[in-house]
């Protein structure tokens, strides 16, 4: 069964600084818990996101145990919106579109992510028992690092 998640955040700065942010794959572990062990494993000379860019990761998405993940962008509009697929790693299916809307401000990021575990009824068990808990607290946490980053007053 497919999931999705859904996430909207609004920024208190410019499109492009929203832009270099996200669209950077070594900011992604400045936003990701520190229990997930979360580690780009590309090198990336030049951050600057493509279609058809293959990122590879080490994450520990349960019980510590690291687990390999590729990501492969399937789609960019500059300063405007792009897509992370998972081509390997611990979901049957991890689709992520990243939308950033300027506004009078700053920037509204939205995240929807549509995602299937493997192992059918396995699967959807281990998604009501802890999957579903777990993206939560990942998404919650990355909003609480954003906010402090982009929202808070003390870096204005």
């Amino acid at each position: 069964m497919v999931h999705q998640l859904k996430r909207e955040q609004q920024l208190d700065c410019d499109i492009e600084t929203a832009w270099k942010f996200f669209s950077s794959a070594n900011n992604l572990s400045k936003i990701t818990p520190k229990d997930m062990n979360f580690i780009v494993r590309t090198k990336l000379e030049n951050d600057e996101i493509y279609e058809g860019m293959i990122i590879d990761y080490y994450v520990s998405p349960l019980l510590g145990i690291k687990m390999d993940w590729q990501t492969k962008i399937t789609q960019v509009d500059q300063r405007r919106s792009f897509t992370d697929f998972q081509m390997k790693g611990p979901y049957k299916l991890w689709n992520h579109y990243h939308e950033f809307i300027p506004n009078e401000k700053g920037v509204l990021i939205k995240d929807t992510v549509d995602y299937e575990l493997p192992m059918g009824f396995l699967g959807e068990i281990a998604h009501k028992l802890f999957v579903k808990n777990k993206l939560e607290h990942i998404f919650s946490y990355r909003f609480n690092i954003l906010e402090e980053m982009f929202n808070s007053k003390k870096n204005k």
